[in-house]
């Protein structure tokens, strides 16, 4: 429903008013808001200013993402991908609050996986995340490594829940995490949350990115490992993106990749069952850690484990 400023009733909407009169260019002038669908980590919202050329996408933190999410790297992040072309222009950022402001995309839509079923948006989606990856290095360097070790910790103090096998699950992360640093990690900014939502598309099949709250540099196979496994891409598919991507398709890198898809599983699964304890939001949080678990785990029992731990 959209509301005109003054008329939220809502804890949701009385935020997004205070976030609306901290906007100097927006006082004294008719404003009025609106919600917008998706995300799991904070409410989001469409902000229309009379006599503005655009709307404006509001993001108001969610509550208690402050454990897992830098404002300021997200800020940066965003700004990189601006610059590098792929990314929508920020308007304006607050750091003590942590909302930003950014200019509201025109003509574009939010993917689905079966959008990367076509060739061209797949390639267009790889270049657009290359473009930003290839950005120069986030101030924040959090590895996929710093963020399981994070979560491990979070989960443990809050009390949440951990599987029943959650020994033999860290130690193959211990394993995996031992041979990929051994080889040397390719740090570059990542977005390290690539569902399709976070994906735009323009009409022509060009690609927009949004969303770089989990941004921070990061290793370069565990952004593709991500999107790889979200995308649930063929292993012939996989291979034509990795070779697009490096500009070479190897061993070492097909099994670094491998061995990241298993890794990021495991740290969202983890960043799950933090979420379960802490947040309000109508989603079920611990079916999708109870998931990602379980695609970690059949990642690491595949049989080529311990080539791929030999390989990289």
């Amino acid at each position: 429903m959209r509301r005109s400023l003054g008329e939220g009733v809502s804890p949701a909407e009385r935020a997004i008013e205070a976030a609306i009169l901290a906007v100097a260019d927006w006082r004294e002038r008719p404003v009025s808001y609106e919600p917008v669908p998706g995300g799991i980590s904070n409410p989001n919202w469409r902000v229309h200013v009379d006599g503005a050329p655009h709307s404006f996408f509001v993001k108001i933190p969610g509550e208690g993402t402050e454990m897992f999410i830098d404002r300021r790297t997200a800020n940066e992040a965003g700004r990189k991908a601006h610059a590098a072309g792929v990314g929508a222009r920020i308007i304006d950022f607050f750091p003590e609050t942590g909302v930003e402001v950014s200019e509201f995309v025109e003509g574009l839509r939010t993917s689905t996986n079966a959008d990367f079923l076509d060739p061209v948006v797949r390639f267009n989606g790889l270049r657009a995340l290359k473009a930003f990856n290839d950005s120069t290095p986030l101030s924040q360097r959090k590895t996929t490594f710093d963020m399981i070790d994070e979560h491990f910790e979070q989960a443990l103090a809050l009390g949440g829940e951990f599987p029943g096998d959650f020994g033999w699950l860290n130690a193959r992360y211990r394993e995996a995490r031992q041979a990929l640093e051994a080889s040397g990690l390719d740090l570059a900014p990542c977005m390290n949350d690539t569902l399709a939502g976070n994906f735009l598309l323009h009409a022509d099949q060009r690609v927009m990115l949004v969303d770089f709250e989990y941004a921070s540099t990061n290793d370069r196979a565990a952004e593709l490992a991500l999107w790889f496994s979200e995308m649930c891409f063929s292993p012939e598919v996989e291979a034509e993106m990795i070779e697009a991507y490096y500009g070479r398709l190897d061993p070492a890198l097909l099994a670094r990749v491998s061995l990241f898809k298993a890794l990021v599983d495991l740290k969202w699964s983890t960043w799950a069952m933090v979420q379960n304890r802490i947040s309000r939001l109508d989603f079920d949080f611990f079916k999708y850690g109870f998931w990602k678990h379980m695609r970690a785990r059949f990642v690491m029992s595949d049989p080529r484990w311990a080539e791929w731990l030999k390989a990289v």
